[in-house]
């Protein structure tokens, strides 16, 4: 089963995070910091930046595939995954002086991720005792044993 919302949100998610990786190193190197923050506090906002999206994205990734599994792809669930990565953008560039970047970014992220651990939680509870999806039988050939 594919789960094209959960692979792109990934993949993009990926992207982002090679992105903060590579403008820490950037200002580590301009500012001549080889290891840690130097006590600079721009290396110190970009490294933040870089480590508070690896600390939300895995389980908001989670979550998202997760969620398409069992209810399966939809618009609002696109959206979500839309609204979680700019917020995420928007926090990288926020720790980095952008006005306003990082409180948005950062209420985005929590708004999306309370709401999708609240809508998975939920989720066992309101379908108990239906099937959401199909399930598909696989014919078994039996083999001769001898």
């Amino acid at each position: 089963m594919i789960l094209p919302i959960a692979l792109t949100t990934a993949g993009a998610a990926a992207l982002i995070n090679a992105w903060l990786a590579w403008r820490v190193g950037r200002l580590r190197m301009s500012e001549k910091v080889p290891l840690g923050d130097g006590g600079n506090e721009r290396v110190l906002g970009r490294m933040r930046a870089h480590a508070n999206f690896a600390e939300f994205a895995p389980i908001v990734l989670i979550l998202i595939a997760l969620v398409e599994f069992a209810r399966g792809t939809s618009f609002w669930l696109w959206a979500v995954a839309v609204i979680f990565l700019i917020g995420r953008v928007l926090h990288g560039l926020g720790m980095d002086g952008l006005p306003r970047g990082r409180i948005i970014g950062a209420a985005v992220t929590m708004t999306v991720t309370i709401g999708l651990g609240l809508y998975a939680a939920a989720l066992p509870f309101w379908t108990a005792g239906t099937i959401t999806q199909p399930i598909e039988t696989v014919p078994v050939e039996t083999v001769p044993m001898g």
